[in-house]
């Protein structure tokens, strides 16, 4: 390892570093006022940045206008730092205030701790980014906040290389931008964070990884944790010499203020103007409470490690500092800590002041809604119990005076009164307001939401040629790279080849490098460094090789990308296309179609199922138009399947969640999508020439899932429907029946049970016949299809077995 002699060239100024003590003594007395907010009950847990003070406070030195940064849970210093957190707003969402204004990072959705910036208007579009010190969306999972960071940073070398990109001055300045990572020592021991090194030091992208390391993971010291307990040591191999590329390492005292600032000046000018990463390791930190409010470290740390922690907690060796050098006296400092003992004293009163005010008034008229009730009601004396109940609870909040209302409301259930109507009228007000307050966003609500996107209808001419399936998606990403600078495709085998079905194929050499990318087996930070090109305006199209190696990124999709505009309340947005292919082809691992899995992990990702290479270039044209993220899955088997080309192929769309009729019929209804639409359009002719008439419905998109209810239309007519696809039963059958059934009424025009008709519940074995019994095929379409016409009309139908 290449050892740094840090010399503290920097000069300060008394006002300068004073400032900066100041932040440091008012975030502090927030993580111990914090921690007793919770005990008192006012909270429902805390996790704190005390300990972390110092070292946040000289990487915010560095930190500019149009800088990203993807961190952690005790980043509060480094936010107060910036100016993009006040004290207020830190202790609004300890108390989980829902107003956007008190709380503008998660509006009260998430826990303490999780900070972020807002990169949109009201109206979902973006803003000036480069106007903006941006934090993007923090997430509790360990080293998850890794590989988007990679793609935060990647896209600043993508605007400095790419001349296309320059005109787009709300997002870069010519790539200047860098990305700055925190972690903490324990959750280098990540996978997450192991691919994401490789992978910067591979993309040798403007990264600034900073590893926050007080020896302990929770309980667990760093002798647990890792190699020689010591991560920078580990990562001495990344080291860049004259000779080869790689990282800028560092290591630094958590408590030495003129150092940390040096190091931090130093890590950022290498990121920033050579776009090499680095990593500083900071060591030598302190945790003064513990984890978080669920526990104290006196449980796991010995009495000489906790005497240790006091001498070298980082404020007290920085006010050491100050006195030293003659910034300060004692008595100075001793009224900053007071000052800022006081400030956040006011903070935390007035925001949960403003907390309280918020539910105040549904409460008061709930309580005056009761009170007339009591009088009103021939159960008045019970009702006045409820009403007794909800005055005498301490601090109550919006769940209390609902219970109490609808607990109310069971007692009036026979009665006819003006003052159940009254009640009624404020249910459905505050169930309204609190959609909002709770359950908005998961999906865009902009006007450039993939809903409104208009579908076009493709367009055939005497001339359109017939060819490969992956021959028209490639004209289709050759009109998407041509007219759109922003659109970047990579993923494994995706650019020299074209990826393994060569629907890119010749396209690196047509649009360079930087547009059509080879990446290294790494589909965890595929999918970060699509999420983070998206957060800064960029329309990446990420490749996951096979649907089956999604299981590799599906924390980060689900935990990362699908919840993003959820919880930042329509704060930040990332359009990334996870682009991949599945269903049917050969055995276990290259077969998959874990649709289920998908649906149960990715609500607020679009999951488009096309079953074919139009439909797919179709709802790629549709996502490029708005601003939402989708899983676009097509089909392995169909690449080399003959389809026409649309003589519209750049402008045609696909609606989302929009079903289509492929074959009209009246016995009964057949739903599915992908690879079984062929199957069962082949099984409806063979039902048809025995008297059968099957209406075939491909349901093109799962989420969305018809939205205009066509599905449930053709129920009415036909009084059955069977759901069949490749997922094992209880899977996306499951899930679709529940649609149809539950969601859309179909139930009320059965005549038959619903049925379900999916792969078995083993993976796909191999071979043609390993394909044939292991998931559903043309004989076993027939054959339930018929079962359920036997049982409706047995004289017409006969048992055929």
């Amino acid at each position: 390892m290449i050892t740094h002699d840090i010399q503290t060239q920097l000069s300060f100024t008394k006002e300068e570093v004073l400032r900066d003590y100041r932040i440091a003594c008012e975030s502090r007395q927030a993580s111990l006022m914090g921690r007793k907010e919770v005990f008192m009950g006012k909270a429902k847990f805390g996790i704190f940045g005390d300990g972390k003070e110092v070292a946040q406070l000289a990487m915010a030195k560095v930190f500019r206008k149009g800088d990203f940064r993807s961190g952690y849970y005790r980043d509060q210093t480094f936010m107060l730092a910036i100016g993009e957190l006040t004290l207020q707003q830190y202790f609004a969402q300890l108390y989980a205030h829902t107003d956007i204004e008190a709380d503008p990072a998660t509006a009260g959705r998430l826990m303490n701790g999780h900070f972020s910036t807002r990169s949109l208007d009201n109206n979902g579009n973006w803003k000036d980014l480069m106007q903006i010190k941006n934090s993007s969306a923090d997430i509790s999972p360990t080293a998850a906040q890794m590989p988007r960071l990679l793609g935060l940073a990647y896209a600043s070398k993508l605007y400095r290389n790419n001349p296309g990109l320059q005109h787009l001055t709300t997002f870069s300045r010519q790539g200047n931008e860098v990305a700055f990572g925190t972690i903490g020592n324990a959750s280098t021991s990540e996978g997450l964070f192991f691919e994401t090194i490789n992978a910067g030091g591979v993309l040798q992208v403007p990264m600034l990884v900073a590893v926050w390391d007080d020896e302990y993971g929770i309980s667990v010291p760093a002798a647990y944790q890792t190699t020689k307990g010591d991560i920078s040591k580990i990562l001495s191999g990344f080291q860049r010499t004259e000779d080869e590329q790689g990282y800028e390492i560092y290591r630094v005292k958590g408590w030495d203020f003129p150092a940390l600032c040096e190091v931090f000046s130093q890590a950022e000018q290498v990121c920033r103007k050579e776009h090499v990463p680095a990593l500083v390791h900071v060591v030598e930190m302190t945790q003064p409470q513990g984890h978080s409010t669920s526990g104290s470290h006196e449980r796991y740390k010995s009495k000489e490690r906790l005497a240790w922690e006091a001498e070298h907690d980082c404020i007290k060796k920085m006010r050491e500092w100050l006195i030293s050098n003659e910034f300060a006296t004692a008595d100075e400092l001793n009224e900053i800590e007071a000052k800022a003992k006081e400030t956040a004293r006011i903070a935390k009163n007035t925001a949960w002041k403003e907390f309280m005010d918020s539910m105040q008034p549904d409460y008061e008229e709930a309580l005056k809604l009761l009170e007339q009730t009591v009088k009103e009601s021939k159960a008045g004396e019970k009702i006045k119990l409820i009403r007794e109940t909800l005055v005498r609870t301490i601090n109550p909040i919006r769940a209390d005076a609902i219970s109490a209302v609808k607990k109310t409301l069971r007692h009036l259930r026979s009665e006819d009164i003006p003052a159940k109507e009254n009640l009624l009228a404020w249910v459905n007000r505050v169930k309204t307001e609190n959609v909002d307050r709770f359950s908005s966003h998961l999906y865009s609500q902009s006007a450039e939401a993939a809903v409104h996107v208009e579908g076009v209808k493709p367009v055939y001419t005497e001339s359109s040629p017939v060819m490969d399936g992956r021959e028209v998606l490639r004209t289709c990403f050759d009109a998407m790279l041509a007219r759109d600078p922003r659109v970047v495709a990579f993923g494994e085998d995706v650019g020299k080849i074209g990826d393994v079905n060569q629907a890119f194929a010749g396209l690196q050499d047509k649009y360079g490098e930087l547009r059509v990318t080879d990446t290294g087996i790494r589909e965890c930070t595929i999918a970060g460094q699509g999420i983070g090109l998206a957060m800064r305006g960029l329309r990446p199209i990420a490749e996951i090789q096979y649907l089956d190696y999604l299981l590799y990124a599906i924390q980060i999709l689900s935990d990362d990308l699908a919840n993003l505009q959820y919880r930042t309340k329509g704060g930040q947005k990332a359009p990334v296309i996870i682009r991949t292919r599945g269903h049917r082809l050969e055995g276990v691992w290259h077969a998959g179609s874990p649709l289920g899995m998908i649906l149960n992990s990715l609500r607020g990702v679009l999951v488009l199922v096309p079953r074919n290479m139009t439909q797919a270039a179709g709802f790629y044209n549709t996502m490029l138009q708005s601003d939402e993220p989708a899983l676009i899955i097509e089909t392995l088997n169909g690449y080399r399947l003959k389809e026409k080309l649309p003589a519209n192929i750049a402008e045609f769309c696909v609606p989302v969640g929009v079903p289509e009729i492929l074959r009209e019929g009246s016995d009964i209804t057949v739903v599915t999508y992908g690879s079984m639409c062929r199957i069962v359009v082949d099984a409806a002719q063979q039902l048809a020439e025995i008297g059968i008439s099957c209406e075939v419905i491909d349901v093109q998109t799962l989420l969305p899932f018809d939205i205009h209810h066509v599905i449930a239309d053709s129920v009415k007519r036909t009084n059955r429907v069977l759901f069949t696809d490749e997922d094992v039963p209880g899977g996306a059958t499951a899930f679709m029946m529940q649609q149809v059934v539950e969601e859309q009424n179909a139930y009320l025009w059965l005549d038959s049970k619903p049925r379900t008709l999916p792969a078995k519940e083993h993976r796909p074995a191999y071979a043609s016949d390993g394909d044939y019994f292991s998931k559903p095929n043309v004989e076993d379409v027939f054959d339930t299809v018929y079962e359920m016409m036997h049982e409706a009309d047995p004289d017409k139908f006969p048992s055929i077995y």
